[in-house]
């Protein structure tokens, strides 16, 4: 198999009947998909949200389709989402084990293909898993070991993604969102880039300009109040804009275990009354936030790719945000927003483009049009290709 970057919007006119077309012509009637966590998960991401958009785009086409994740308290260990099943085992670690030991007596495996999605922890596929495989690895998760971890698992972590894993994995096809996020597997996990292939994720028709944006100045942010998403240099950034822009209104939509400590940064710098964390809401709430908002500011340290960036462009609202792997891709630096190196570069770069209604318009106009090339028809057409792919190769080659 070559891998390649899709070029999205270009496999054809109908990407829904070619998957279905290519689904007939695969054999793979049967797929099951390992995860971490599934959408109904509190700490449910871009991870999740990319699994469903694929997974209920391949059921439609014929596939039967089984997402193996871990359990959600307070919800059923068996559902059916999207045309979808979702089965649920194992707490939020003992899933890794839970999941390994379904492998090993082919309770999960034992379909026509196998999708890994590798979140950080691996599950291991390679020495389990005996169908024709396909891994989705959105990005390398490095220093975010050490945000969450205690120092000693924090190496573990670490060895496991850079040292242990990789080389079980060196003959298995890759599926990453961007082509910075690829290089940077290339680069720190040592991955074959003829292996990796990069399919962009897609953007939901609800995103789309409203009537138009608020009188004062609002600034979004969207994301897991968890570390790697430093939304405290974000409350940061708001208090030095608010100098400037004394109308300022700011809203981090999410929730997460870092709230309290969040919210008592609010706190602390008095900002309470104009910076306001709702935690998540409904898709209207969302939609109608990103349609108002002069601005959407996303501070991560990693990212595969920045789906609130490109979901708020297609409402029309430029973005600020980190130079990191994945948002290189998702923001045209200076056409649909600005890439920004530190805190205070974040804080600089959103008060220009507050500041300047012509500057804002242009990054308007550029989000709007750099948002039409995402479609998630087109995502789920280039990652089946892919798993497709890999069932004609074991075909060729009598199997694995």
């Amino acid at each position: 198999m070559s891998a390649r970057v899709v070029p999205i919007g270009q496999e054809g006119a109908d990407p829904q009947r070619a998957l279905r077309e290519l689904v007939d012509a695969s054999g793979l009637r049967r797929v099951d998909v390992v995860a971490w966590r599934d959408l109904d998960d509190p700490e449910a991401g871009g991870s999740e949200l990319h699994a469903h958009e694929v997974l209920s785009r391949w059921a439609a086409a014929g596939v039967d389709v089984a997402l193996w994740t871990s359990r959600v308290d307070g919800a059923a260990s068996s559902i059916e989402r999207g045309g979808y099943r979702v089965r649920r085992d194992g707490g939020r670690y003992a899933v890794f084990p839970r999941t390994l030991a379904r492998g090993l007596s082919r309770t999960i495996g034992s379909g026509d293909g196998l999708v890994e999605i590798w979140n950080g922890m691996p599950f291991l596929s390679p020495l389990w898993g005996r169908r024709p495989r396909v891994v989705f690895l959105h990005h390398v998760h490095g220093e975010m070991w050490r945000m969450v971890l205690s120092e000693r698992l924090a190496r573990l972590g670490w060895a496991i993604e850079h040292r242990l894993a990789p080389p079980l994995y060196r003959r298995d096809p890759i599926v990453t969102l961007s082509a910075s996020s690829k290089a940077e597997i290339v680069e720190r996990l040592g991955f074959a880039p003829e292996r990796i292939t990069v399919a962009s994720p897609g953007i939901d028709r609800r995103f789309a300009p409203g009537p138009g944006k608020d009188r004062d100045p609002l600034v979004v942010a969207v994301g897991r109040l968890v570390p790697v998403k430093r939304f405290d240099w974000f409350i940061d950034a708001m208090n030095k804009l608010r100098a400037d822009h004394p109308g300022l209104r700011a809203v981090v939509v999410g929730e997460g275990y870092e709230r309290p400590a969040l919210e008592e940064r609010v706190r602390t710098a008095g900002a309470q009354e104009w910076l306001t964390l709702p935690g998540r809401v409904g898709e209207d709430v969302l939609v109608d936030l990103y349609q108002r908002a002069w601005l959407v500011v996303s501070t991560s340290a990693r990212e595969g790719w920045g789906m609130t960036l490109t979901e708020a462009g297609a409402c029309g609202t430029p973005a600020v945000a980190t130079r990191i792997a994945g948002h290189e891709d998702a923001v045209l630096d200076g056409v649909s927003g600005v890439l920004a190196d530190t805190m205070e570069d974040v804080a600089i770069a959103a008060s220009g483009i507050l500041a300047d209604d012509d500057l804002r318009a242009r990054l308007s106009e550029g989000a709007l049009r750099s948002s039409r090339r995402f479609d998630w028809d087109h995502t789920a057409l280039s990652t089946f290709g892919v798993l497709a792919e890999e069932a004609r190769r074991r075909n060729r080659r009598g199997g694995d």
